[in-house]
């Protein structure tokens, strides 16, 4: 699972997730901008920054670990201090190690584990999110972390749930949400499969449920293995155009029609080059430029 790209998105949509992982008032997320920012010398980058408006609040320097790797402390101290020593920021500074599981995260040397008992290294293990929650962010984490046995059920009651929402934007925003980390946990799930943790709720009047019902209509009803195996794909396809298209306009604003189209035609490979390279652009000139070496 593309972890790195989701938690982004995450941490991009849920903006008060982070002060939740780490048991810090919701309301100090007000006082922050997210960003992931490039330490240029070696090519690192965090998972995810929050900047405060103001001086007086720590930076959070996030990092998301889901598989063990036993450099991970040393790396991640590598980022810290290159991006201080690149941004020289007035604030002072956290550290947050996100791992998926306990057994994720590799054994602290000593100079590791005195930061950590400083508190200038702070541990967040996904797995202890288990008790029942009204946040939307910590129910997708938790349906990240599901099993493939129990993920359809918890996405199923996630969408249910959501489904309440007055607020239209978010509500959408959630079941996309889902959708994504049911594309990147199961490639291989057919369209069947996602509909039917839709349906049996009041889902039938959502967009994600509608257009299925719609791609049903015009697929008619024998479509043939092959057929179906390359409109499987096509769907892949275009559900990664869309999500890009929206963490651009996330970042962008409005995208016009002619760089929507030129996305739209990038190949498999292209697209998942581009969920990285975004994280590099700070103008619609620099996504205008990494278009133009894809032609």
């Amino acid at each position: 699972m593309k972890t790195d790209t989701l938690f982004y998105q995450l941490f991009q949509s849920f903006h008060t997730l982070l002060f939740e992982l780490i048991d810090r008032p919701i309301a100090e997320a007000e006082g922050y901008k997210f960003s992931s920012a490039e330490i240029k010398e070696k090519a690192f980058r965090f998972d995810g920054i929050f900047m405060p408006i103001t001086n007086d609040k720590p930076i959070f320097l996030a990092e998301v670990q889901f598989q063990p790797k036993e450099d991970f402390y040393s790396e991640f101290l590598a980022e810290i201090f290159l991006y201080l020593n690149q941004y020289r920021p007035a604030q002072d500074w956290q550290a947050v190690a996100i791992f998926a599981r306990h057994k994720s995260e590799p054994t602290p040397d000593k100079f590791c584990q005195e930061l950590i008992t400083l508190g200038r290294i702070k541990r967040v293990y996904l797995e202890d999110l288990r008790q029942e929650t009204n946040s939307h962010g910590i129910e997708i984490i938790q349906l990240i972390l599901a099993t493939e046995k129990k993920a359809p059920t918890i996405a199923r009651k996630l969408a249910e749930k959501v489904e309440q929402e007055t607020n239209t934007e978010l509500r959408d925003n959630v079941v996309e949400f889902i959708e994504a980390v049911l594309v990147y946990k199961f490639p291989k799930l057919s369209r069947q499969e996602v509909e039917a943790m839709f349906t049996h709720s009041d889902l039938k009047k959502t967009r994600v449920y509608q257009e299925a019902v719609l791609e049903g209509r015009q697929e008619g009803l024998q479509i043939g293995e092959q057929r179906g195996l390359q409109i499987g794909e096509q769907r892949g396809l275009q559900r990664q155009v869309a999500m890009l298209l929206r963490q651009l306009t996330r970042k962008f604003g409005k995208v016009n029609p002619r760089l929507k189209t030129r996305i739209s035609k990038l190949s498999e490979i292209q697209l998942e080059n581009l969920a990285v390279a975004i994280f590099d652009f700070e103008t619609v000139a620099d996504l205008n430029a990494w278009l133009r070496t894809q032609s």
